[in-house]
């Protein structure tokens, strides 16, 4: 007889095949500064809620959701070996697979070596590629929308999730949906990415087009397949890199000289643009990449005065304000709309409206960070 826990389980997953999910942990946030640095990137700082955000990742692709999850892979730098594995060890996940990367080439060759790894073990195997550093705020909706997509992505389309614009962002890529392919799902008529403000503002009159969540499932044959054909020179680097380099214990370390080869180029250049294989699926997730200060005061909880503070902080007459200090002190006093952010990396003050200029802050103190 099956106990009722497990019972429930396997009813979760009848109509589910195993998918594997791909966490990308690169990057710097380098808007975030001093908050995020190169060293402890935004994905292990705890930004929106009690869990980091590379934590939050792990929940939402946990082995009891209504998806099949498998053994994630996770690909972070050699730099990020340490967070990496203390997240995996938080979790309670002994089972992944961590390959690092020696120099950073963007998303393009870490798929590529990811699909590969996964071709060693099943070749129509599915691969779900998640961003470690983004919100979803209904993940339960993201585990429908694979479910909606298996057929697609089996039958070899490269599926991409959208969500509704709010605003003319020219920060995100652009997609158009074309004719169904399934319930929910359906052919990309048009992959833009990342418009000038004009087209951005036209994409979005047009009432036709979705932002580009950078969330990827296909199969890795499927996805090997359209790198032979669109970006071979990545293909070849990544198959060095892996051929040359070696496996220990779980991780994988790729070979420098030969990964630093690949061209640095984003998967949606590479692949999702010049592809006639590509599929959408909108989903309504609560979706939000976190890309801001602005961000940050628009997803947190507001005093009486629509200010967001945490850590050591003092606000008289002040409005509008995001405060946030690790250690220091910081009081603000007859003061409206700034963002002021104290760590032991730096101090940041600023106009909420100048949210996008951050990385002038993080390009000059890099070396320091």
């Amino acid at each position: 007889m099956i106990n009722a826990e497990k019972g429930k389980f396997l009813a979760i997953h009848t109509h589910s095949p195993l998918i594997t999910p791909v966490i990308l942990s690169g990057g710097a946030g380098s808007r975030l500064w001093p908050l995020s640095t190169q060293t402890k990137p935004k994905q292990f700082h705890a930004l929106a809620g009690a869990v980091t955000m590379f934590g939050q990742t792990l929940k939402r692709v946990a082995a009891d959701q209504a998806a099949q999850f498998g053994a994630p892979v996770v690909i972070c730098g050699l730099s990020h070996f340490g967070p990496v594995s203390e997240e995996l060890a938080r979790e309670n996940v002994t089972d992944a697979t961590i390959v690092l990367e020696p120099k950073p080439r963007n998303t393009a060759p870490a798929l590529a070596v990811a699909a590969l790894i996964q071709a060693e073990r099943d070749p129509e195997a599915l691969m779900l590629v998640l961003p470690a550093d983004h919100v979803i705020a209904r993940p339960e909706n993201l585990h429908q929308a694979c479910l909606n997509a298996c057929a697609a992505a089996l039958d070899g389309r490269i599926v991409t999730f959208a969500v509704t614009p709010t605003a003319p962002e020219t920060g995100y890529g652009y997609i158009k949906s074309g004719e169904a392919l399934g319930e929910g799902v359906f052919a990309v008529e048009a992959f833009r990415e990342k418009p000038d403000l004009a087209t951005a503002e036209a994409y979005l009159a047009d009432g036709h087009y979705a932002w580009n969540a950078g969330i990827f499932f296909f199969k890795a044959s499927a996805f090997l397949a359209e790198l032979e054909l669109y970006a071979p020179e990545v293909l070849v680097a990544a198959r060095e890199a892996l051929a040359q380099g070696r496996r220990d214990e779980g991780c994988v370390f790729l070979d420098e000289a030969a990964f630093v080869k690949a061209p640095s180029i984003s998967v949606d250049y590479a692949v999702m643009e010049p592809t006639d294989r590509a599929a959408v699926v909108p989903v309504d997730m609560g979706w939000n990449d976190v890309g801001s200060f602005l961000t940050l005061w628009d997803l947190a909880e507001k005093d009486a005065n629509a200010n967001v503070s945490q850590g050591p902080t003092a606000l008289f007459d002040t409005q509008g304000c995001l405060v946030r200090s690790e250690e220091t002190p910081v009081a603000l006093i007859g003061v409206e709309d700034l963002v002021v952010i104290a760590t032991a990396q730096g101090i940041l003050v600023m106009h909420k409206d100048r949210a996008q200029d951050v990385r002038l802050a993080a390009d000059a103190f890099k070396a320091k960070s």
